[in-house]
């Protein structure tokens, strides 16, 4: 079980969302601090040098998934795991609905 978690889900505007990628953008840009907004909740973040990312697409007729994480420690540095550190994803062209295929297999068959 986590120690602490913040989930809120809502529709919002594509400004918003922008805005809220914005401050994340910053923060990883510049390094250390930023604070997150959740509706009435803030959360305050400290981003270190390496984090694990995941970039996750999916399509399901006329919904699409975009997913992005990261993930570090607070124990200790934050370097990414070694296996992970450097892994550049690849993407295949472009699909006839606009959206770039991952070079992974579908959803489902990597579960």
């Amino acid at each position: 079980m986590s120690d602490v978690k913040v989930e809120r889900k809502e529709s919002v505007s594509r400004q918003a969302a922008a805005d809220w990628l914005e401050l994340l953008a910053k923060a990883f840009a510049e390094g250390g601090h930023v604070e997150l907004r959740f509706g009435p909740d803030v959360v305050s973040l400290h981003v270190p040098d390496r984090v694990r990312a995941e970039f996750e697409v999916e399509v399901e007729g006329h919904e699409v998934e975009f997913e992005l994480e990261f993930k570090w420690s607070t124990a200790h540095s934050g370097a990414a795991p070694p296996e992970e550190a450097d892994a550049v994803p690849r993407a295949r062209p472009r699909q006839g609905n606009g959206v770039r295929g991952s070079a992974r297999s579908p959803r489902s068959q990597r579960r």
